[in-house]
């Protein structure tokens, strides 16, 4: 008796490279595309019924970004296995992926073989990744962490990251905050999420509450 095939799931914007993604799968002995969504908020009221083995996720989706939804599908289809598949290799987008859930990160364009090979990987345990994704993860982890002074900083102020502080000080200069992810070479949902945690570690609500505590007043 054969046995029932792999079924995957693809969140992605573009219709063209959805439509690529969905031939590959289905073209591929013993895997079915069993869902096919343009954006994060369709992918999160389908996926919990229909329960796909592996879903593979773009990061910059409209709305919904697809690490918001990993983070919510990861808790409702804890037996699904994620893969990013984006053109973001920067450190925060790899490892904000990751936390949510990500079990995999590769890097477009994908090759057909590279897709089933990462596929067959996680279904076996792995964690594929693109090899300058591993290469950047081993990089951060070998990289010892900057000393970080609390000499007369304002409250909150030490519990930044590096990045953080990054974000924190082109905020001061007035920067918009897709000017602040061109100027340190990241993404826009990345900047969205940094400011969040800047504002939460602060206790502040808005830019000009962060200016100030910045400025310790």
């Amino acid at each position: 008796m054969p046995s029932e095939p792999v079924t995957i799931a693809i969140v992605e914007d573009s219709p063209g490279l959805r439509r690529n993604l969905q031939t590959i799968v289905e073209r591929a002995e013993g895997f079915q595309c069993i869902g096919s969504f343009e954006d994060g908020e369709q992918a999160v009221a389908a996926l919990p019924a229909l329960r796909p083995k592996v879903v593979l996720m773009d990061i910059n989706l409209p709305g919904m970004n697809g690490v918001q939804c990993v983070e919510r599908l990861s808790l409702e289809l804890p037996d699904t296995h994620m893969i990013m598949i984006t053109v973001y290799d920067d450190t925060d987008a790899i490892f904000n992926s990751l936390a949510a859930g990500a079990g995999g990160y590769l890097l477009k364009p994908v090759r057909s073989a590279q897709l089933i090979a990462a596929i067959k990987e996680i279904l076996a345990g792995g964690a594929p990744m693109s090899s300058n994704i591993a290469r950047r993860v081993i990089q951060t982890f070998r990289k010892p962490a900057p000393p970080t002074s609390v000499a007369a900083a304002p409250d909150g102020m030490t519990q930044l990251s590096a990045r953080e502080n990054d974000v924190l000080e082109l905020l001061v200069k007035g920067l918009l905050q897709k000017e602040i992810a061109n100027q340190l070479g990241i993404s826009y949902w990345t900047v969205q999420t940094h400011i969040a945690r800047i504002y939460e570690k602060l206790h502040v609500h808005s830019r000009a509450q962060a200016v100030a505590k910045y400025h310790g007043e």
